[in-house]
This record gives structure tokens, C-alpha cells and sequence, in this order.
């Protein structure tokens, strides 16, 4: 279990929280107490002080249309906290002090902040629109997750092929090819195609598919809901799998059956 200490106190981080809600608590229709990582935000700055008045004039920073990110930034949460060795990998690309600091905030409850490491360590400016409203400034990521998210982490997503011939005349011996995007080959017993569609229709229930000689395993998947134009994810904790969505005063809840009206946006698989 990871703990922390705080003003002498031992208290437990923000997953162990839910872990220990969802497991205490044998309500099918059991969610988490709080919200956690709402749709939106609002950040205020200390910006100054009047000369005259001597009073504090500060600067807020809303955020709008958050859900592009906040599903992938929730299951990011999720797999760190409870996957030792993706936690001791991705700094590797993401970063030490982000990756650090991301579940700092997170642990904290800063939510907003978090949102904001990402848009600013991450995000390039052209990736989201931003207004400034008198002393309020807004930033819109209105747009899909690939915009927002995954394509800010092709090198985490990238692998290297190589491949070497035997043959001491081949005019290449040895070559490097750098692929974007990894085939996970299905089962032999199931048909071409199906591996998708057999996770959504067992719930997502957990599985290894193999690559040649790597293995990945489902750790979560995003969803979206075309009617709300709206993006929600899903993640495993301790064999219950529970449903996030940011839009709702509810926003963690358990998940027994398959969420009605959601298309399938994305699967996240972690090598082993």
C-alpha cells in the first residue's frame, strides 16, 4: 500500500481511497464518495496588487470541454498507481519531474492544476483554442482524444524493429524501423478482427494478447457518447471494473454491466 504523511498524520493516496470504497462496499450500484477529476476547471492566480487599495486582484484560468483529455489523464492515474513497472518506465518519456508531480496533484485532489500541468508540459498551443475574457482567461480543448492526448505520446507508443541478416554479403546486415503502431495478433481460437469486439462484449474483462514475443494486457478503455459529444473512460480496480465520467455529480461509479449508448473510443493496452 502506498501511503503518505501529512501534518503527522498517516493518510492514504487518492487510489487507495477508491480501492478501499470499492472493495468495502458490496452495493452493485456503489460509487466513490467524491468527484474525481471533474469536467472542467477553474484555476485563480495572485496576480498583483492594486496601488491604491492595496487589494489582492486575481487572474482565473477556466477550463471547458476537458473530457478530450481527462479520461486518459484518470486511467494515467490509474495504471501508475497500481503497475510498479509502467510507473518506473514512462518518466523515460514523460519525464520524472512530470511524472511526479502528476501524482502529487493528483493525491492532492488539485485537479484543475493537473489538468493545466498537462495542457502546459505537454500540449503544444496550436492543440487547444484560448480567450481572454477581462481578467479571465479560457482555454478550450474541444476536439478528440488523439488531438488532445495520444498524439502527444508517440514515443511512448513507439517501438523499434530491428532485424539482422545472416548472410555477411547482405548490403543492409542490420536495420532499425521505427513503427507508431503495435498489431496485437488475436488468439488462434478466436476469428480476425474480434479482439476488440470480445473485450467489449465481456465487459472489458482483463486479457493478455500476444505480440511475437511480448505480451499486453487491457488496462482501460475510453469511451464516447455521441449524442453528449462527450468522452468518459473505464478501468479495472481489484477485478471490479468502474466507470469515470467527468460530466457527472457521480463521476466514479462500479460498472456490472455494459455502459449503454457509449461507443468505443479507445483501448489502452500495457505491455507486460
Amino acid at each position: 500500500m502506498v501511503e503518505k504523511w501529512l501534518s503527522g498524520r498517516m493518510t492514504k493516496t487518492l487510489f487507495e481511497e477508491i480501492r478501499a470504497s470499492v472493495t468495502n462496499n458490496s452495493n452493485d450500484d456503489r460509487s466513490f464518495w467524491r468527484p474525481v477529476l471533474p469536467w472542467g476547471g477553474v484555476y485563480t492566480i495572485k496576480a498583483g496588487r492594486k496601488a491604491m487599495a492595496c487589494t489582492p486582484l486575481y487572474v482565473r484560468i477556466s477550463l471547458k470541454n476537458t473530457c478530450s483529455i481527462d479520461g486518459f489523464l484518470m486511467l494515467l492515474y490509474v495504471i501508475l498507481s497500481e503497475n510498479e513497472n509502467f510507473r518506473r518506465e514512462l518518466p523515460n518519456y514523460l519525464g520524472k519531474e512530470f511524472v511526479e508531480r502528476f501524482l502529487y496533484l493528483m493525491d492532492s485532489c488539485k485537479f484543475t492544476t493537473v489538468k493545466l500541468l498537462w495542457i502546459w508540459d505537454k500540449m503544444e498551443k496550436c492543440q487547444y483554442k484560448s480567450e481572454i475574457h477581462k481578467a479571465s482567461l479560457e482555454i478550450d480543448l474541444f476536439g478528440n482524444e488523439h488531438e488532445n492526448f495520444t498524439r502527444n505520446l508517440e514515443n511512448l507508443m513507439s517501438t523499434i524493429q530491428e532485424t539482422f541478416c545472416s548472410n555477411g554479403r547482405c548490403p543492409a546486415r542490420s536495420q532499425e524501423d521505427q513503427r507508431k503502431t503495435i498489431i496485437i495478433c488475436p488468439s488462434h481460437d478466436s476469428l480476425l478482427g474480434d479482439v476488440i469486439q470480445a473485450a467489449v462484449d465481456e465487459l472489458f474483462c482483463p486479457r493478455t494478447e500476444l505480440c511475437e514475443e511480448l505480451g499486453y494486457t487491457l488496462e482501460g478503455a475510453t469511451l464516447f457518447s455521441k449524442e453528449e459529444h462527450h468522452y468518459s473512460a473505464a478501468f479495472m480496480i481489484d477485478g471490479n471494473w468502474m466507470h469515470y465520467d467527468g460530466l457527472r455529480t457521480e463521476n466514479l461509479v462500479f460498472l456490472n454491466k455494459p455502459p449503454e449508448l457509449l461507443l468505443l473510443s479507445s483501448l489502452v493496452y500495457i505491455r507486460d
